[in-house]
């Protein structure tokens, strides 16, 4: 096994670690913030189930992202991916220190985009599976924001001669299961998009053409669950301190609201399509979406366009980012 590809499945388990580490936040963010449950607890919860998640869920998302960038094949194409990886991990621990929840799928998508520049210039992109990142934003942002809004409303109307009290108990324990779904969701997704570049890396370091469909051996799967299980487990109190309170604070039924949203549009464009989705754009859109069902003035819009503001910087960074890397890793190496 040469060195370059050792380094480069290095910083691939870098990658995942970091995700697991600061999106798993993401997924039990609300169940925290209405204190469903412990966030010791909540972390366990959402480490077992984004395990079940990476699992479960196939390979239409992993081709996906395998297929973004035309790269060609050997040895400095995979320098170009040791250079987005390493570029995605300074971004995402760069968020985390100050408790923004960036979205790591836009930094894995721009760091690969930025690196398929540097080395192969615009005709690097895929376009066919550009446009499913292009969908999925929107999805995620709109559909997320949208549909939550009117979910809440619907449960508010179905439960508004329901006791408090035995609304609460009621969707406490509903909460409990929207948000190990949730977990499950970002697995999917999440654990996907890093399998699809851990098999990207190995084929090009064997000097073999990317198929449109991959296939992903087992112990690609177990690996990238446990890298993403261990990154969970230490989980990231500032970020849910950021969405679960400080944004918007949600009653549980809200928080039942954006989960389930939230989680079934991620595992509906996973398994029917392939469409990459954010975990914290869905998971963000959803909650401002439950909030704003009630009142408006109940999300923080300050916050919410800080992270905004973040989501739409991430492109262009991470993009940069990847280039510059790429262009120093491919003067240094090859």
């Amino acid at each position: 096994m040469s060195l370059v590809l050792i380094v480069a499945l290095l910083l691939v388990c870098g990658s995942i670690f970091v995700n697991g580490w600061t999106h798993a936040p993401n997924a039990i963010a609300t169940v925290v913030s209405t204190r469903v449950l412990r966030p010791r607890i909540a972390v366990i919860m959402a480490t077992i189930f984004n395990l079940l998640g990476i699992m479960c869920f196939g390979s239409a998302v992993a081709s996906t992202i395998a297929n973004l960038v035309n790269v060609g094949t050997g040895i400095s194409p995979l320098i170009a991916i040791c250079a987005a990886q390493l570029s995605i991990v300074i971004w995402s621990v760069s968020a985390w220190k100050f408790g923004i929840p960036t979205s790591e799928s836009h930094a894995l998508i721009a760091g690969l985009m930025g690196s398929g520049i540097a080395y192969n210039g615009f005709s690097a992109f895929n376009l066919p599976q550009f446009e499913k990142v292009i969908w999925g934003i929107i999805i995620a942002t709109v559909v997320g924001f949208v549909a939550t809004y009117f979910v809440t409303k619907l449960i508010r109307i179905c439960f508004r001669r329901v006791k408090r009290a035995r609304a609460n108990r009621f969707f406490s324990g509903a909460q409990i299961v929207s948000s190990a779904l949730m977990a499950t969701s970002h697995g999917a997704q999440d654990g996907q998009k890093f399998m699809g570049v851990f098999v990207m890396v190995i084929l090009l370091a064997n000097n073999q053409i990317i198929p449109a469909q991959i296939h992903i051996d087992l112990w690609i799967v177990l690996l990238t669950a446990l890298v993403m299980g261990i990154g969970t487990s230490i989980g990231g109190y500032r970020i849910i301190k950021t969405m679960g309170i400080d944004m918007v604070k949600l009653e549980k039924y809200q928080g039942f609201s954006a989960e389930i949203v939230a989680s079934v549009c991620m595992l509906v464009t996973t398994v029917a399509s392939g469409i990459p989705l954010s975990t914290t754009n869905t998971k963000g859109a959803a909650m401002m979406g439950a909030g704003a069902a009630r009142k408006f003035s109940d999300v923080n819009w300050g916050i919410a366009k800080d992270m905004v503001i973040a989501w739409v910087l991430t492109f262009p960074i991470c993009m940069g980012l990847g280039f510059v890397m790429t262009r120093l890793f491919i003067a240094l190496f090859e």
